[in-house]
């Protein structure tokens, strides 16, 4: 770590913080106490703790519900249960439950808490540097697989940064072939569940006794080929998110169904007797317009509301053609190298014809077309014969009016991806482009664009 730890210690006892935060002084740390877990709170707000050490056993509230209270908050330090009452049930609840960074019994060993208290810090640096690094990406115009620079894709970037550390419920809109699951996946490890599981279930792939059982799991016998019980998604994906996609197509039953594991988080296997408990964030995602099917009596109004505590609706690729040049350049960029051929870009009459195409299939289809062209491009650059047989797609847009992206901006969108997909060398960036060093030189300066 660059600068000295700061670790926040919670314990009832007097004697206990003081010789911890001796302890910790000694070695180069900085100290805070607190008596029990509600001062504790209070303190996190002016005390930005690296690691926190807290006792169980406290009056007032105790270290069970100041651990749930942290991770309630959603951006939990790494935390250092210790006790003098310690079992294996214990240490299961704190770690693995509620979330704890580990757990060590009193008698306490200096020389392994002070080993732990510095690897705890070090994750929380991870953790950190992580958090900086995807807000970086957020201004370069990507997010793992999300790629745009389109004001609207930038807005979606920052509010998956707010979205990741919260347990609310989220709710993807948009057409088919947008990208809803790579939003889906964005939140979730952008969040402080990255390490638990991310479960997809696609509920229009399912009739709704096929989808109870694939959500719920099932009992031995439960019905006929139920040779064990089975674990449902939601049990699965204990401790981490759910992705329900295409949830506006199941059932009036499985929708009550739902309504309660958001609710109560518990439920029953299909044919059980005994409810089972899960701790799971939902992301629900749909290509219909959800409050009109609630107006129409086809999806309960409360489960709508529920899920619909953060809504991300994302646009179609043709309202945001200034994204089309850059995601064109990632997907040749993935592609190329996946199909073992060198293609050094893609020409500026190709992307014309990409960016005036109405893109039915939205960013899914992109993608397949650029993959069809690698596959029987002839030279080392895509050019506009390439894309010939898109040309006459009837949902090619030939009256799309220039104005709505400047040239001068589909310029320098395409420079700039060509030098960052380059990074930064001008010789292979002005190929790329289709021209001279000179012309590319006149051209960064021209859009003030630095390399």
């Amino acid at each position: 770590m660059n600068q000295r730890l700061k670790i926040l210690i919670v314990d009832d006892e007097a004697s206990q913080r003081s010789g911890l935060a001796a302890m910790v002084s000694a070695w180069g740390m900085t100290p805070e106490t607190a008596a029990d877990g509600n001062e504790a709170l209070e303190k996190l707000n002016e005390f930005a703790a690296d690691v926190i050490l807290t006792d169980l056993n406290m009056p007032g509230l105790d270290g069970f519900g100041f651990l749930q209270r942290l991770r309630e908050g959603g951006d939990m330090p790494p935390t250092i249960v210790l006790t003098a009452y310690g079992n294996i049930e214990t240490a299961v609840k704190t770690v693995h439950e509620l979330g704890a960074y580990w757990f060590l019994e009193k008698p306490l060993q200096p020389s392994t808490l002070e080993v732990l208290i510095r690897r705890a810090g070090s994750h929380a640096e991870l953790r950190s540097e992580k958090r900086v690094l995807e807000r970086n990406l957020v201004y370069k115009g990507s997010l793992g697989e999300m790629v745009g620079m389109a004001p609207r894709m930038q807005e979606i970037f920052a509010l998956l940064q707010q979205a990741g550390p919260s347990k609310a419920c989220v709710l993807i809109t948009g057409e088919s072939g947008t990208g809803k699951e790579l939003v889906a996946r964005a939140i979730h490890f952008s969040g402080n569940r990255v390490e638990k599981p991310f479960i997809i279930v696609s509920c229009a792939a399912l009739t709704e006794t096929l989808l109870e059982s694939e959500l719920f799991g099932y009992e031995k016998g439960a019905f006929t080929g139920a040779a064990a019980q089975t674990k449902g998604k939601f049990e699965l994906a204990d401790g981490g998110t759910i992705f329900l996609d295409e949830i506006g197509d199941i059932s009036a039953k499985l929708q009550a169904d739902l309504l309660r594991v958001l609710e109560e988080r518990r439920f029953y296997r299909v044919g059980g007797n005994e409810e089972v408990k899960v701790d799971v964030r939902i992301i629900a995602a749909t290509n219909k317009n959800l409050a009109e099917e609630v107006h129409q009596g086809r999806f309960r109004e409360d489960l709508y509301y529920r899920l619909n505590v953060i809504e991300i609706r994302i646009p179609p690729l043709r309202e945001r053609r200034e994204d089309i040049p850059l995601l064109a350049e990632h997907f040749v960029q993935r592609i190329s190298s996946e199909l073992g051929k060198d293609i050094s870009g893609i020409s500026a009459a190709a992307l014309k014809v990409l960016i005036t195409y109405d893109w039915p299939g939205n960013v899914r289809e992109l993608e397949n077309v650029i993959e069809r062209a690698l596959v029987t491009c002839r030279s080392s650059t895509l050019d506009e014969q390439d894309f010939s047989w898109l040309q006459l797609h009837p949902g090619s847009l030939q009256n799309w009016e220039v104005p709505d992206v400047p040239l001068d901006e589909l310029e320098r969108l395409a420079i700039t991806a060509a030098l960052e997909r380059k990074h930064g060398n001008i010789k292979e960036a002005s190929a790329a482009l289709g021209i001279d060093r000179s012309t590319l030189y006149d051209k960064l300066k021209r859009y003030e664009i630095s390399h």
